[in-house]
């Protein structure tokens, strides 16, 4: 069973930057793609970010290109996700997923494609 843990999220003014650590337990995170999703209030659950299982693949949402950046590490068994001049709309709970590695070079946009998540960090942009 792999067990994943968010954290690094808050509150923060537009702008300014976060960033966010998705620590794993349980198993090694080299068998798996790796993604970052977001749900903000009355909003559906959003991809943001993937990152290929040895780092040679990303693939991110049209809303955060050009200013987030996932990045892992599988010998710390982790996974990150830089968030620079954050906008009030990047405001949700963040989570991020491991989909098993299957063959193809992306990780999924699809959260059903993921068997496992962590429970979330929330990051707050105020204007």
């Amino acid at each position: 069973q792999l067990q994943l843990v968010e954290s690094g999220g808050g509150l923060v003014q537009a702008g300014d930057s976060l960033r966010l650590s998705c620590a794993a337990s349980g198993r090694s995170l080299s068998n798996y793609n790796m993604g970052w999703f977001r749900q903000a209030p009355g909003k559906e659950f959003e991809f943001v970010a993937s990152i290929s299982r040895f780092g040679a693949s990303m693939d991110y949402s049209d809303s955060v290109k050009g200013r987030f950046s996932i990045s892992r590490d599988n010998a710390k068994n982790s996974v990150f996700l830089q968030m620079n001049s954050l906008k009030p709309e990047d405001t949700a709970l963040y989570s991020c997923g491991a989909q098993p590695f299957m063959g193809g070079s992306l990780g999924s946009p699809d959260p059903a494609k993921y068997r496992y998540w962590g429970q979330g960090t929330q990051v707050t942009v105020s204007s």
